[in-house]
């Protein structure tokens, strides 16, 4: 029985005094006394604790105290009886007591010492108890292995046996085979011996044939060869004055190579100049477009001043001012034509929108004077002056007002 059904017993035994209606103390004392004498452990509040599930920290320890107690009066031994003096019996018991509980503990560990040799004896025996089974078992799968092995040597011998039988029919089918074999072959040998000898005479007559081609050969290629000699010779008296040409056509080649070199370059000198007589040219050009236009311009001008006479500039001024006072009437405009148009300049702005630049147009033989911005407009008139009056004819009238 191991400790823990040790433990197991022990409690029951607890539960059953606790039934029969014993106390704390006893269950603690029961506990302690079954746990130093039957386990050999020594009493401790927590191993009383887990047996007998009672008690508080303070009690147990009363509790074992108590049994220590117990155990020690117990082991006090009074030897009776003759002279001895009573403190002498009491320490004579003191030493029996002692002596008692060293058998019992020499006891035992002598116990503990045979029950742990049994268990080590017993440990062998179960390690040798295995140890044969597994030897058993090895032996019989060993065993198994051989009756495998030798029921396969015995299917392979059938197999060989069988093969054998085979063997020595299919020799015998061979040996008429080569027989036949042989046989042909013979015949064979003396068919190409018949042919090797008609060879040989062919090849005799052939090397014959060939000798005389050889010798006809021979006789070509002299024949050939003094041919091709006075051929070389003919070509080389042909060739030789043709190489003489060759060179004098090399030589004017050259010649002409050079004259169209001197006149590629005499042209691009041609070019060249004509190139910059062409650059001199533009620059007359632009020159003379530029004087025919500063000649146009005093043209103009001389147009000008030859269409404004001889009025001055003071008399051309009074008569701008008449008209636009009003004081000239139709007659007047008509009577003096276009005689003063020259001397008449262009207001800068209409007079009604102060934005717009008039601009004159000629209607038939007559004038208008208009503004492109807001459309005033001095109507048609006869002359420059009659149609800048007619123009300005607002603005007066707006500074009258």
């Amino acid at each position: 029985m191991n400790i823990d059904e040790e433990r197991n017993a022990i409690r029951q035994e607890l539960e059953s005094l606790r039934a029969s209606g014993a106390n704390r103390r006893e269950l603690s004392l029961h506990a302690c006394k079954r746990l130093f004498f039957d386990l050999g452990i020594r009493p401790s509040s927590a191993a009383v604790r887990e047996l007998t599930q009672t008690g508080s920290a303070s009690d147990i320890p009363k509790d074992i105290d108590h049994f220590w107690e117990r155990i020690r009066d117990a082991s006090r031994v009074r030897i009776g009886g003759g002279a001895i003096p009573p403190s002498l019996e009491e320490k004579a018991g003191e030493l029996l007591g002692a002596l008692y509980e060293h058998a019992v503990s020499a006891a035992g560990d002598r116990f503990d010492e045979e029950r742990r040799h049994a268990a080590e004896a017993l440990d062998r025996a179960a390690s040798a108890q295995r140890e044969a089974q597994i030897r058993q078992e090895t032996a019989h799968d060993a065993w198994q292995r051989a009756q495998t092995r030798a029921e396969a040597a015995l299917a392979r011998v059938r197999d060989l046996e069988a093969q054998i039988g085979a063997s020595a029919a299919l020799r015998e089918s061979e040996d008429d085979v080569v027989r036949a074999l042989v046989t042909r072959l013979e015949m064979e040998k003396s068919r190409l011996e018949q042919r090797l000898e008609a060879e040989q005479a062919t090849n005799a007559s052939l090397r014959e044939r060939i000798e005389a081609l050889h010798q006809e050969l021979r006789v070509s290629t002299e024949h050939y060869a003094n041919q091709i000699k006075d051929a070389i010779a003919e070509a080389e008296r042909r060739v030789k004055p043709m190489l003489v040409e060759l060179d004098s056509l090399r030589s004017m080649a050259s010649t002409y190579q050079a004259g169209i070199r001197d006149a590629s370059r005499k042209e691009f000198d041609f070019i060249q100049q004509l190139s910059a007589a062409k650059s001199r040219g533009d620059r007359l050009e632009a020159q003379t477009r530029e004087q025919s236009d500063e000649i146009d311009a005093l043209t103009r001008e001389l147009t000008a001043v030859r269409e404004r006479g001889v009025l001055s500039p003071e008399v051309t001024g009074l008569i701008r001012a008449w008209a636009q006072a009003g004081r000239f009437a139709d007659a007047d405009f008509a009577s003096l034509g276009t005689a003063l148009d020259a001397h008449i300049e262009l207001p800068a702005h209409c007079p009604k929108c102060a934005d717009g630049e008039p601009e004159l147009a000629r209607d038939g033989d007559g004038y208008e004077l208009s503004c492109p911005e807001c459309e005033h407009s001095s109507g048609a008139t006869r002359s420059r002056l009659e149609a800048v009056t007619h123009f300005m004819r607002p603005q007066r009238t707006d500074s009258l007002a």
